[in-house]
């Protein structure tokens, strides 16, 4: 069988290691590459910066795409159906990594305003891998999740489903993780608006991971400007108009970063071992099954043996100590704010390259702490809420 000729996003780590038995691993920027590039290519592994339609890969000699994310607004499904080209995602791979960016950017939030998470109603609008063990790990922290979803209410999934509006009214928090869907029943643009931020519970804190157009950005823009209260307190890893954020709206908030909540290693390393297993599940693509066998850079739980926070700081704060000794999300804020350019273009430079040059981080998942360093009432949040392994 004669090797393929592979196209990889940079940004997925092992790109080289578990495809180059198959042939060349060609890796390039995810906004970089263009028809010329994948005219010559077999098979085209992108993360969600790289549009996937027509314009790029008509002419191509393309016969497998895979995206090592789970979001599809970058994907032409209807034209590669119509290629007969296979498509494959890795729904879930970054999930806990989303999750983790959530719950550290809520403790951090908690902590620089003197509040508890425990007792806070977390409403979470978008309940599918995200969402879901967003909701199970708030509860080991002390949260109470109310969840909104129309379509797994509609399709009768277990559980109990609130509207947006009766979300918006209850929740302290609101945390978005729902697709961007600009039409049919069920419309995620803008879908936090005016009418919505007004609606909004005094003091309540709103957090936006999935895509930036969930939100209207003016509308939350001129909330900020207008009111104290409706919201609080905001953080934003995705933005309308990516990759050139609104520099006002950058200053506004609480917490920016540059759409980097899935980044850890572990999670889109999770993301391409799923695209190399849907590769080698091609017809005739059997004969490199046992080569790929292999599973490089597992890695192993690194041991939090020497941090231990002051077992008399009040429970919020020394999860937030904790945490930050795992993910310090306030070096992602300060890494985005440093500098940031007027200019629309040199935002959008700078965008890339936060991205681009983004550093290691590992999952809370693969950390491990002495269960004498953790004080018993805090066992169960630590490893059920935070997701960290305890030593006998």
């Amino acid at each position: 069988m004669r090797p393929l000729d592979i196209v990889a996003d940079e940004n997925i780590p092992l790109a080289s290691a578990l495809f180059g038995s198959m042939g060349p691993v060609r890796l390039a920027p995810g906004r970089d590459i263009s028809p010329e590039t994948v005219r010559h290519a077999d098979m085209l592994l992108v993360r969600s910066v790289t549009r996937v339609d027509a314009a790029l890969l008509d002419g191509s000699a393309v016969r497998f795409v895979g995206s090592a994310t789970s979001g599809l607004d970058h994907i032409d499904l209807d034209y590669l159906r119509r290629r007969g080209i296979p498509f494959a995602c890795a729904p879930g791979a970054n999930a806990d990594s989303v999750v983790e960016y959530v719950l550290a950017a809520l403790l951090h939030l908690a902590t620089i305003r003197g509040a508890a998470l425990r007792g806070k109603t977390l409403g979470i609008a978008g309940c599918g891998r995200i969402g879901s063990r967003l909701a199970r790990r708030a509860a080991a922290l002390g949260m109470q999740a109310l969840l909104c979803d129309p379509p797994l209410a509609e399709a009768g999934a277990a559980g109990a489903y609130l509207s947006l509006n009766a979300l918006i009214r209850q929740a302290d928090i609101l945390t978005l993780h729902v697709p961007l869907v600009r039409g049919g029943p069920h419309p995620t643009w803008h879908m936090i608006g005016r009418d919505e931020l007004a609606a909004c519970r005094a003091g309540a804190w709103l957090v936006n991971t999935s895509r930036g157009g969930v939100i209207d950005n003016e509308a939350l823009l001129e909330a900020l400007r207008r009111s104290p209260q409706r919201p609080a307190a905001v953080a934003l890893d995705v933005w309308e108009g990516e990759p050139a954020p609104p520099a006002a709206l950058l200053e506004r908030v609480d917490v920016a970063t540059p759409h980097i909540a899935g980044y850890s290693y572990d999670g889109k390393a999770a993301g391409a071992r799923m695209l190399r297993d849907a590769m080698l599940a091609l017809p005739g693509l059997e004969a490199f099954a046992v080569e790929n066998a292999a599973d490089p850079a597992a890695g192993e739980a690194d041991r939090l043996s020497a941090y231990a926070p002051d077992p008399c700081l009040p429970e919020t704060d020394w999860l937030c100590h904790m945490v930050r000794g795992m993910y310090d999300i306030r070096r992602d804020d300060r890494r985005m704010r440093r500098g940031w350019p007027a200019s629309e273009e040199e935002a959008a430079r700078r965008f890339v390259m936060l991205r681009r040059t983004y550093p290691e981080r590992r999952a809370f998942s693969m950390r491990r702490a002495p269960r004498g360093h953790v004080p018993d009432g805090l066992r169960e949040a630590v490893r059920d809420g935070l997701g960290v392994r305890l030593d006998p």
